[in-house]
């Protein structure tokens, strides 16, 4: 990766709420202006809108310059439907302020290629450097989930295997928000994916099951972690969302003892969140959302705080944090 710090572009699609053209650009320009060099987009995040914005600023840059990654699993279809109305497992209403085009599950070999081939005209590039399978797991699949999984390991892992093996793509591997089928893959003997894209499952908040069995794993198998969500949608980021809807009252408590803890350190959360989740050896690069210029400033800016080891210890004292979870050693 080009740097430890990514920039994810989930929000760009109108996550949450409807953002302004002129904003969603001006975010990508500030990542750029700021040195952000890896790029994280799926055909999901608005149906295909984050995609476009994206595209709409990258396509000045120099292509050789910069890691593109995106997603297949989900086809945007020319067809219209009531963004507000999807099912989305547990993440309903999450793009409800989205493009109106169908989305349709499709997890097939052909629906893959064509899945690349839209990804690669909204994106206005020739090439993608990276590819996740996304979402093949319980949070949008529920009981069905081994179901998908299963059409995802006869379909998508094996194309992305060839276009890789081709040189069409540098990797390929799973995005996805809980560890299960991340666990599943690194135990196939067949295909074999380079790295790993995990969101929410590594951050100050929830990191114990990560620790006991993937993380050892993926070390073991010499497979990087790119961890997405390390504000945990937002709620250790002054949001108020936890798992992509209102954090509960039991996770705001957590976090505001968090945070007194870190005022009584002089860390700012950001930092904390930053830190914690790139100070495993595993962890490659870090992908926190924005939709503001400020709030990448504010990224690029905690990445650079010093946090005192007594911070951690404070953390592991007072149990919120696992007592085996790496912390950083500067």
């Amino acid at each position: 990766m080009p740097g430890s710090l990514g920039f994810g572009t989930a929000p760009l699609g109108n996550m949450f709420r409807a953002i302004p053209d002129e904003e969603a650009a001006a975010t990508v320009e500030a990542a750029w202006d700021a040195g952000i060099r890896y790029f994280d987009t799926a055909p999901f995040y608005g149906a295909g809108l984050s995609e476009i914005r994206l595209g709409e600023v990258l396509v000045g840059r120099p292509r050789d310059e910069y890691v593109l990654s995106t997603k297949v699993g989900r086809v945007i279809l020319d067809e219209l439907e009531d963004p507000a109305a999807r099912d989305l497992g547990e993440k309903g209403g999450l793009f409800e302020h989205g493009r109106p085009h169908k989305m349709v599950d499709d997890y097939t070999a052909d629906a893959t290629l064509r899945s690349i081939e839209d990804s690669l005209r909204r994106l206005r590039t020739d090439r993608l450097d990276i590819v996740w399978v996304h979402d093949v797991a319980q949070d949008f699949h529920g009981d069905q989930w081994l179901a998908v999984y299963e059409s995802a390991r006869t379909g998508a892992f094996r194309v992305l295997q060839r276009l890789r093996d081709e040189g069409v793509i540098k990797a390929w591997g799973l995005g996805v928000n809980r560890v299960e089928p991340i666990e599943l893959t690194l135990d196939l003997d067949e295909p074999r994916p380079d790295a790993f894209l995990l969101a929410g499952r590594y951050t100050l908040l929830d990191h114990e099951r990560s620790l006991q069995r993937l993380l050892p794993a993926a070390a073991a198998n010499g497979v990087d972690m790119v961890v997405g969500g390390p504000y945990s949608s937002g709620i250790l980021a002054g949001g108020q969302h936890f798992e992509y809807q209102k954090a509960p009252a039991d996770i705001i408590a957590k976090v505001e003892r968090i945070k007194a803890l870190a005022a009584e350190h002089g860390v700012s959360i950001k930092a904390a969140a930053l830190r914690f989740a790139l100070a495993h050896p595993s962890t490659a690069a870090v992908v926190p959302g924005a939709t503001r210029p400020s709030r990448i400033a504010e990224d690029v800016a905690a990445l650079g705080e010093d946090v005192p080891a007594a911070f951690w210890s404070a953390l592991r004292a007072e149990k919120l944090i696992t007592a085996d979870a790496p912390v950083p050693t500067v």
